[in-house]
């Protein structure tokens, strides 16, 4: 006998001032506040925002983790594997940071990939 499975909770809703946030957090690391930017926003609306606590931290942790990633890279461009690495996590920041920026207009929190869950 199959057991009934659990009615679904409809999803939580996000305002559209919480998207925006959420957008400008990703926008401020494309220009070139990878850490500040996202960090004000987030000590600021984590209290008031489920959706902006939950992406402010996998924001945060998506680039706390590709920085310590560059900074072993840079290391390894002394026997020129870093070379090759480097680039590569430059461009997978950049392109994650703009699907983040999809996914946040979409209402949505990215879970980044190959993220340290440092918060």
């Amino acid at each position: 006998m199959e057991s009934p499975t659990p009615p679904t909770l409809p999803p939580p809703t996000v305002s559209q001032d919480e998207k925006t946030l959420g957008i400008v957090m990703h926008v401020l690391c494309l220009i070139g506040f990878p850490i500040i930017g996202p960090l004000v926003i987030w000590l600021m609306k984590k209290d008031q925002s489920p959706y902006l606590d939950a992406q402010g931290r996998e924001l945060l942790n998506f680039q706390i983790s590709y920085l310590l990633y560059g900074f072993a890279a840079f290391l390894l461009c002394f026997v020129f594997i870093g070379l090759l690495l480097l680039p590569v996590i430059v461009v997978a920041t950049i392109i994650l940071t703009i699907i983040g920026i999809v996914r946040a207009a979409e209402g949505q929190v990215y879970r980044f990939p190959l993220t340290i869950r440092l918060l």
